[in-house]
């Protein structure tokens, strides 16, 4: 009698496809796990060496670990509580918009792919498009801050080249943690972000259960130790000069504050400045109220065609950067000092008291950053530029009134860095600039600004308007 049992071709590619599957989980997946983590711990070893701001504990923990320390947070339990109140509806369901926030909210920070695969990006990307430099900052000042202490790097943000920029040159130094707007939240630049330590933040939101649980997050990465950098304006200035700064993130870091047995915190003022800002016509466009609105997915074409048309230029040599970018490093502000100097107690205050302590504090930072904002040739061509918009001038008349507000700005302490030697040199690249970019006309070898490109003038010139 014949056994033989005939299977269909398709059961058997299933049964097949399953053992290889099971093959792979049993055989080569412990290996490959055991690989990566090999990879990784190497990485960590290396990277732990050498930086002067060292990983946190609360970096490396499980992201659903810190989701769950998030959702089981007393504030954030009393704060569902409320929400389900006030909104007429069930508990769980509050409790389940907690954790979609904080889900939403916490990143999920990999070393590897941060020092590995991010700090190549970020410093490929930067050296590509700009002559990168940092132009000063006080390194003893930043020896001397205390190992357990809370470094926030508080920047002007001018561009979202910020993120990149400033990652690319403290990736020696540290891992840095940003809060990024709801513009990023597109894959898979979402995912990358959120691996370099990137948390993601509804800026808008009057939700008062998701400010609660984007309250409790910022607090416990501060009270953790871990490294951030925070944009005070809160967004992209659109006019170029520097925003009033908004308190938010910095209520969240102080508010429970106590100098004497809380570790410090640390705000380290950094200035940050472009020859050209990548995205400066869409900026000033936003100033026009009857400017028709762009979506994102323009945004999105926009970008890639510039990255193309980037790529392509650099590889036949035709690609011209968009001159300098400069970030200089003020000296720290130590929280306990300020508390102590000026007798606050943000932890004790109620809070319009507590707010009026925190916008004095970042006011201080606020002047602090302006004040180590790089002074570019741009910045100061497109000043000079302004002053005579409606006279024709030679190119050497216009050098020579830059070369005289240098000397103005040196006496004044400004953080200008162009030496007394390449003046010239970086000046005549500057309107060099200007010209390929059809901001100015030239005729018969003078000089003057186009009457469209005024906004634009006034957007590079208001960078340095701290000044006048």
């Amino acid at each position: 009698m014949d056994n033989t049992i005939t299977l269909p071709a398709w059961v058997f590619i299933i049964l097949v496809l399953f053992a290889g599957v099971m093959v792979l989980d049993r055989m080569l997946m412990p290996s490959l796990r055991w690989y990566l983590r090999r990879r990784v711990k190497k990485v960590m070893d290396e990277v732990s060496s050498r930086l002067d701001i060292a990983i946190r504990p609360f970096q490396l923990t499980r992201r659903q670990g810190l989701i769950d320390q998030l959702v089981f947070d007393d504030q954030v339990i009393e704060a569902v509580k409320t929400y389900a109140v006030e909104n007429d509806m069930p508990k769980t369901v509050a409790q389940e918009k907690a954790k979609r926030y904080a889900h939403e909210i916490v990143p999920a920070f990999n070393a590897y792919i941060y020092f590995r695969l991010g700090y190549w990006l970020a410093r490929n990307i930067a050296r590509l498009i700009y002559r990168v430099r940092v132009g000063f900052y006080d390194a003893k000042e930043l020896k001397n801050i205390p190992e357990d202490a809370s470094v926030v790097f508080v920047m002007n943000h001018r561009s979202n080249m910020d993120y990149v920029l400033v990652s690319f040159l403290v990736a020696e130094k540290t891992a840095l943690s940003y809060a990024i707007g709801e513009w990023a939240r597109i894959w898979p630049l979402q995912t990358l972000l959120k691996a370099m330590g990137g948390f993601f933040v509804r800026r808008n939101s009057k939700n008062p259960l998701y400010r609660k649980v984007l309250e409790r997050y910022v607090h416990l990465s501060t009270r953790a130790g871990v490294c951030q950098a925070v944009f005070p304006e809160g967004g992209l200035t659109k006019s170029g000069a520097l925003l009033e700064p908004k308190l938010g993130f910095m209520d969240y870091m102080l508010r429970e504050f106590h100098p004497e047995f809380d570790k410090d915190v640390v705000f380290v003022p950094v200035g940050i400045n472009y020859d050209r800002v990548v995205e400066d016509r869409s900026l000033i466009r936003r100033l026009d109220p009857n400017a028709k609105r762009r979506n994102q997915w323009y945004v999105i074409k926009t970008t890639l065609a510039f990255a193309t048309k980037m790529l392509l230029l650099s590889r036949k040599l035709r690609w011209r950067r968009f001159g300098y970018a400069s970030v200089n490093f003020g000296r720290p502000i130590s929280v306990k000092q300020y508390c102590e100097a000026n007798e606050v107690k943000f932890d004790e205050a109620d809070s319009t008291h507590r707010f009026e302590q925190v916008k004095k504090l970042a006011d201080t930072i606020m002047g602090h950053i302006a004040a180590v904002i790089p002074i570019l040739p741009i910045a100061l061509i497109s000043e000079v530029l302004l002053e005579n918009k409606n006279i024709w001038k030679s190119e050497l008349d216009l050098k020579s009134q830059a070369l005289q507000k240098i000397e103005l700005l040196r006496k004044k302490g400004a953080p200008i860095d162009i030496s007394s030697g390449a003046s010239e040199g970086v000046l005549n690249n500057a309107l060099t600039m200007l010209v390929g970019r059809r901001l100015v006309d030239v005729e018969e070898n003078l000089i003057r600004p186009k009457e469209e490109a005024l906004v634009l003038l006034e957007y590079y010139a208001n960078s340095i308007k701290q000044w006048k």
